[in-house]
C-alpha cells in the first residue's frame, strides 16, 4: 500500500487537503442560497463522500504488497479488529453531526464565521487530545502557540459576526422610511407576502420575474438573498447561530482523536497479534458510519424539517436534479480532503495535520468572491476580518512547523 513516510510529503498532503476542505463548504452554501433544500443536498453529498472512501481503499490501499504488519484493505475486512472499527465508526458519527450543524450555521452566521469558529474549536480541543494520544511527538513549544492563534481567530470570528450583523441591521433600517416598524419586522412582512408552500410537493411552478441586478452588500441584496435561500434565518437571534456553530466545533474536535485511536490503538484494545487498522481501512469504516448516519438523519428531516425549511419527501428528493451534480462533487471533494488529512496525520502526527483547519482562508476567499459577504461593511468589520485571517495564516504555518516523524507504538 502507499504510505507517506517523510515530512515533506505529509506537508504536501496537508496543503492539498486545505484547498479541498476549504472548497466543499462553498459548494453546499451555493446550493442553499439558490433555494435547494439542505436535506436533498446532504443526501447527495453523503453518497459521493462514501464513494470517495471506497475509491481510496481500492487504489492507495491496494498499491504494493500485503504484509502482516500492514495488511491491505480486503485482508483487514476479515480480521478481528472490532475495537478499532468502533473508534472509526464513532469518528464518522461525530463528523456527520458537525457537518450537519455547519450546514445550518452557514445560513445563521455566514460561511466565513461558521468555518472560522468551528475549525478553531476543533483545533483547540482536538489538537490537544491528539498531541497526547500521539505520545507528544509534535514539538509542544511550537504546537501550542499555534493552537493559541486558532483560539484568538475564533474570538475574532465571533466579533466579526457581531459587527457584520450590526452593519446589516443598519442597512435594513436605512433602506426605507419606517413608521414605527423595525427593519426586522418590515423584512418579515415582505417575506410573508411572498411565502412559498411549506411542502415542496405542493409548490407551484415559479413564475418568471424580471431580473434586476442587485449590488452585493446592499439592503435589497440581503432581502433578495433571504427570499431565495431555503433556510430562513435573517433577523434571528445571534446566540442561536453561535450555539449551532459551537456544537459543530465540539463534534469536529472529537472525530480526529477517534480516528487516531482507530489507527494507532493507544488504549491497547486489540488482541495480541492483531495488526492495527491501516489508515485506508479505518477511513472506510469512518465514511461508512458517516454515510449511514447522514442518510438516516436527513431522511428524517425530509418529513420533519427545521429552521423554516419546507417539508419534503423521498419522492421529491429523487426527482430533484437541480444542483445534484454540485452536491455530489462536494461530497467527493470532502472525502478526498479528509483522506489526505488522515494520511498526513498518520505520517507526521494528527496534531500537526490539524493545520488543515485553516480552511477558512479558502472559504473566506470564495465567500467574498461568490457571495458578496462583507460588501459595504464598516471599517471596524473589515479590520476584524483582516485580523482574523492573519491569525489563521500564522496558526497554519506554526502547526505545520510542529510536524515530526511518528514513532512505532
Amino acid at each position: 500500500m502507499y504510505l507517506v513516510k517523510d515530512i515533506s510529503g505529509a506537508i504536501g498532503l496537508m496543503a492539498a487537503a486545505l484547498v479541498l476542505l476549504g472548497t466543499w463548504p462553498v459548494v453546499l452554501a451555493v446550493l442553499e442560497r439558490r433555494g435547494r433544500l439542505p436535506q436533498h443536498t446532504y443526501l447527495d453529498y453523503s453518497i459521493s463522500n462514501f464513494l470517495a472512501a471506497v475509491l481510496v481503499a481500492f487504489t492507495f490501499d491496494q498499491i504494493g504488497g500485503d504484509t502482516p504488519e500492514t495488511p491491505n484493505f480486503l485482508t483487514q475486512l476479515t480480521q478481528d479488529n472490532w475495537p478499532s472499527i468502533m473508534f472509526a465508526i464513532a469518528g464518522g458519527v461525530f463528523i456527520t453531526l458537525g457537518t450537519l450543524a455547519t450546514q445550518y450555521g452557514w445560513a445563521y452566521v455566514g460561511l466565513t464565521v461558521t468555518e472560522v469558529m468551528a475549525s478553531s474549536l476543533k483545533v483547540v480541543i482536538g489538537t490537544t487530545l491528539n498531541y497526547f494520544l500521539d505520545g507528544r511527538i509534535n514539538k509542544a513549544e511550537v504546537l501550542f502557540p499555534g493552537v493559541g492563534c486558532f483560539l484568538i481567530a475564533a474570538c475574532l470570528g465571533s466579533l466579526v459576526h457581531s459587527s457584520n450583523a450590526a452593519d446589516n441591521q443598519e442597512k435594513l433600517s436605512n433602506s426605507r422610511n419606517f413608521t414605527g416598524n423595525t427593519a426586522k419586522e418590515e423584512l418579515t412582512r415582505q417575506l410573508l407576502e411572498e411565502e412559498e408552500p411549506k411542502d415542496c410537493e405542493e409548490a407551484k411552478p415559479n413564475v418568471p420575474r424580471a431580473v434586476e441586478k442587485i449590488e452585493a452588500g446592499t439592503a435589497d441584496f440581503l432581502i433578495h438573498l433571504e427570499d431565495k435561500r431555503s433556510i430562513k434565518v435573517l433577523g434571528s437571534n445571534t446566540l442561536v447561530g453561535l450555539g449551532i456553530v459551537t456544537f459543530a466545533g465540539v463534534c469536529y474536535s472529537l472525530f480526529a482523536p477517534a480516528f487516531n485511536l482507530a489507527t494507532n490503538d493507544q488504549w491497547h484494545t486489540l488482541r495480541d497479534g492483531v495488526p492495527h487498522l491501516v489508515v485506508y481501512t479505518a477511513f472506510f469504516y469512518f465514511s461508512l458510519s458517516s454515510f449511514v448516519v447522514g442518510l438516516a438523519l436527513n431522511a428524517w428531516f425530509l418529513y420533519r424539517p427545521m429552521a423554516g425549511v419546507p417539508r419534503s419527501s423521498l419522492r421529491a428528493y429523487i426527482s430533484d436534479w437541480e444542483g445534484r451534480e454540485l452536491a455530489l462533487l462536494a461530497g467527493m471533494v470532502s472525502g478526498l480532503g479528509n483522506a489526505f488529512t488522515f494520511m498526513a496525520g498518520q505520517a507526521a502526527g494528527y496534531a500537526a495535520a490539524d493545520s488543515v483547519q485553516a480552511l477558512p482562508l479558502v472559504s473566506t476567499f470564495w465567500g467574498v468572491v461568490l457571495f458578496g459577504e462583507y460588501r459595504r461593511s464598516s471599517r471596524r468589520t473589515y479590520t476584524l476580518l483582516a485580523s482574523m485571517l492573519f491569525m489563521f495564516v500564522v496558526a497554519m504555518a506554526v502547526l505545520m512547523a510542529s510536524s515530526a516523524h511518528r514513532k512505532p507504538l
